[in-house]
């Protein structure tokens, strides 16, 4: 007795079976998840702002006039372990700290058009914390939910979820610019782990000749197709032998992505088309290379959530400030008020562009726009003017996309080193983006292992008072 399958590729000379991978490059089929959210969402797609190097919130969002009072004292209470252990005494903040909009959201001067234009759609969440302190740790314990690699990225995480809404398009995408790299841990902080490879992020040079390598077609379109069709036919027959394996079915919607993709990248990244008005608003011709590729970066992550991207990450550049270094361009652990300031007049106007954009454009709606690094800072110095890592407490801020702008939720001490109300996680912090998107993260799960695994692990809360 011989399958149906196998009558087709013994009988129609392999057509059948053409006809059969032809539907299996299209939308989800055999072991992929059935796409689409379990309850209405409140936004379709994320944009993480990821601030790789440890942003001080003690100079960003969490101001502390108890640290100026005690200026260059020892600290009052117990010193945990620092990543140095070159502990000096309190550092009061060099940079400014104002009330902005209706909400009066405190920010400091490091951050003036953010204050100016978006201190209301903000949701700053003061009492985030990490289980570690290390910068590949930290990373990859904020993107995966472990401080190890081997496991999805979020944007991996969230288009197994809910699938792609733009079949020429991944639905996961790393945006770099310049010399801009991965933070440290390397591309696997943005790997789809165990998930089928269609997850993982593909990786944009939004100021390259080519974003992604060989995008340009070294042959005729019907020459690629042809090759692409005669490959759809083998692997529709091994998909079926190897009992619809997921790595196999991958492959084959990888190939058809990358084919697709080749006309539809060069028309993402030509910006032709924007407003000069638009430029402008965004930076792109400034002066300052970082600012201007930032800038890039931005505008492209409206354009990609426009067309239905789900997941998009921007990637902060480091040449010419000096501190940080090129995997972790916040990590000012000496000359912090130069680092920090440096960083922030690259990232300042460009994100302020994009929120601005996203709403006149009826999209911050629908997109939730993420802000944070992988730990904060201590309140005392290393050295003498930079400050050392600290999960213990520290601050990142939601916007759009079903949050409560203007509202903060959590706290830290006085002197900013400890949380001390509504202590949160990066478990709550995934739980609560999923939910926004529609999904419960208890039942976002993947057999890997002989076990089922999750995102948030056996973790997260959704947290509720930041909700609109």
């Amino acid at each position: 007795m011989i399958t149906r399958r196998e009558m087709l590729r013994r009988c129609s000379t392999g057509f059948g079976l053409m006809a059969l991978s032809g539907l299996m490059a299209q939308q989800s089929f055999g072991a992929i998840r059935a796409p689409g959210p379990e309850f209405k969402p409140r936004a379709r797609n994320v944009i993480f702002l990821y601030m790789s190097g440890g942003v001080s919130h003690l100079d960003s969002f969490d101001p502390k006039p108890l640290l100026a009072k005690l200026a260059g004292q020892p600290m009052p209470v117990k010193v945990e372990r620092t990543m140095f252990n070159k502990n000096g005494t309190i550092f009061p903040s060099p940079f400014e700290f104002q009330r902005h909009g209706a909400s009066g959201m405190p920010i400091s001067s490091m951050f003036p058009h953010i204050a100016r234009s978006c201190a209301d759609d903000l949701a700053v969440i003061r009492s985030m914390t990490s289980k570690v302190n290390e910068h590949a740790q930290g990373n990859y314990f904020f993107h995966t939910g472990f401080p190890t690699m081997g496991h999805p990225s979020a944007g991996a995480w969230i288009n197994y979820g809910l699938g792609s809404a733009n079949q020429d398009l991944p639905g996961f995408v790393v945006l770099q610019s310049g010399k801009a790299t991965a933070p440290h841990g390397g591309v696997g902080v943005f790997s789809n782990g165990f998930l089928p490879a269609q997850h993982q992020a593909s990786i944009l040079k939004a100021d390259a000749a080519e974003a992604v390598a060989n995008i340009t077609p070294r042959e005729r379109d019907a020459v690629q197709r042809g090759r692409l069709d005669f490959l759809r036919a083998g692997d529709g027959e091994f998909f079926q032998r190897t009992q619809q394996d997921a790595q196999v079915e991958a492959a084959v919607k990888n190939y058809e992505t990358a084919y697709r993709m080749q006309g539809a990248v060069p028309e993402l990244v030509g910006i032709s088309g924007e407003t000069e008005a638009t430029k402008q608003l965004y930076g792109i011709d400034d002066p300052h290379p970082q600012k201007a590729a930032y800038a890039r970066q931005c505008l492209l992550a409206r354009r990609l959530v426009e067309r239905g991207v789900r997941f998009v990450e921007l990637s902060c550049l480091t040449e010419g400030i000096g501190a940080g270094g090129a995997p972790n361009p916040w990590d000012q652990h000496g000359d912090l008020f130069k680092g920090h300031a440096a960083m922030a007049n690259q990232v300042d106007q460009p994100i302020a562009a994009l929120l601005v954009d996203l709403k006149q454009r009826g999209l911050l709606d629908e997109t939730l726009v993420i802000w944070a690094g992988e730990f904060g800072r201590t309140p005392f110095s290393q050295g003498s003017n930079g400050r050392d890592h600290n999960p213990f407490g520290f601050s990142i801020w939601l916007a759009g996309g079903g949050v409560k702008g203007g509202t903060i939720h959590g706290a830290t001490d006085d002197l900013g080193y400890h949380v001390v109300d509504q202590p949160t996680t990066v478990y709550d912090l995934w739980a609560t983006v999923l939910h926004l998107l529609g999904l419960d993260h208890t039942n976002l799960t993947y057999l890997s292992g002989g076990r089922n695994h999750r995102l948030t692990d056996v973790h997260g809360n959704v947290i509720r008072p930041i909700l609109a």
